[in-house]
């Protein structure tokens, strides 16, 4: 960790960062600011950067995948089962209509829309779609890396059941980290003062062996020891239960394969954790998504028009995921919160905590 004394924090014997809580408020803080941080770029190279780097990164995850932009919805009928519910416990936001008749529901991400759009457009064998996905996660514990904005690319590839593979699944993931670590190297020739490093090389690990190897620690206390050692990972298979009968992170049963999927995660020295940029995966088949509808006991989605399309082999197989591009721009700009790469809304704890400390929130 860069900065071993952070404000509103203490770090335990175990090396573990636990919030300070104020005696005298009674409240608890959860935005970390290291002690000394100041941001390397201005307000105005910062948004220069920023629109670098949506640039730059979308047109090489384009080339690397074989994938063309396309649009997407901001909102989607509340009735049709495309939505992602992401843990099952987030509350859309939800608003009816008018002429319509119809209910809407802002989108958590665009996993199944993905999939539908690929065979209503006809894409192709080995071919693909981006898009910039934009949605509201009013129920997110604010912090230095979440916020109730969300803005990822969306991306989603057509392949075939050959393709179905966990070497597969490697193989673009190290493309993906490759157009990472590419787009950082020209940002830094642009600005030099930026003195952040990615490692290239990507270790793989699942969560049954994180949970092997860390028995007593949390899920997320798991990643932050692994990549301490390693800095750059992709954390294989998550959703289905671990030999403890325990999750190592929800997912929805509907869209990713929980044996086949994961999530890029590098480290970020600045903060000292691990730091997810991607979640990923290929995507069920018919076989894969009753045996997970069946263990989330969510067996009621069959009525849906996504999943009726996939239970009678009409969607193409795909792998897809999403990459967050305010997490990115965080990353890469050394940037000690979220509220310096987007613009939102922030508790007043927090926007107190950076204004003391000279952060600047979008």
């Amino acid at each position: 960790m860069r900065n071993a004394r952070l404000k509103n924090f203490i770090v335990t014997a175990d090396a573990q960062c636990v919030p300070y809580i104020n005696q005298e408020e009674q409240q608890m803080s959860t935005t970390i600011i290291p002690e000394g941080y100041k941001s390397s770029l201005s307000l105005y190279e910062t948004q220069r950067a920023i629109s670098f780097i949506k640039r730059s990164f979308q047109d090489k995850l384009c080339a690397s995948l074989n994938l063309k932009r396309v649009s997407a919805p901001l909102f989607v009928d509340k009735n049709s089962g495309i939505n992602d519910d992401l843990n099952g416990v987030e509350r859309a936001v939800t608003f009816d209509i008018k002429d319509t008749g119809l209910t809407g529901v802002v989108v958590h991400s665009l996993a199944k829309w993905k999939r539908l759009a690929l065979w209503r457009y006809g894409f192709g064998m080995l071919e693909g779609l981006v898009t910039d996905m934009n949605a509201i996660r009013r129920d997110e514990d604010l912090d230095n890396l979440h916020s109730v904005y969300t803005d990822q690319w969306d991306w989603e590839l057509v392949i075939d059941r050959k393709h179905r593979t966990e070497e597969f699944l490697k193989q673009t993931v190290e493309k993906e980290v490759g157009a990472i670590c590419d787009t950082l190297d020209e940002l830094k020739a642009i600005f030099p003062q930026i003195t952040v490093d990615l490692c290239r090389r990507v270790s793989f690990v699942t969560t049954q062996e994180l949970e092997d190897r860390y028995p007593n620690l949390t899920p997320k206390q798991r990643e932050n020891e692994y990549l301490k050692q390693h800095k750059t990972a992709f954390i294989m298979q998550i959703g289905g239960k671990l030999k403890s009968g325990q999750r190592h992170d929800g997912r929805a049963p509907d869209y990713d394969d929980w044996t086949l999927n994961g999530d890029i995660v590098f480290y970020n020295d600045l903060l000292g954790c691990a730091f997810e940029i991607s979640s990923m995966g290929i995507r069920v088949d018919k076989k894969m998504l009753e045996k997970q509808l069946e263990e989330a006991g969510a067996n009621d989605r069959k009525k849906f028009y996504f999943h009726k399309l996939l239970l009678d082999n009409t969607l193409p197989l795909s792998m897809g995921g999403g990459i967050g591009q305010s997490r990115l721009c965080m990353l890469l700009l050394d940037k000690a919160h979220i509220g310096e790469v987007q613009a939102s809304l922030w508790d007043h704890d927090t926007t107190e905590t950076c204004e003391k400390a000279g952060v600047i929130l979008l």
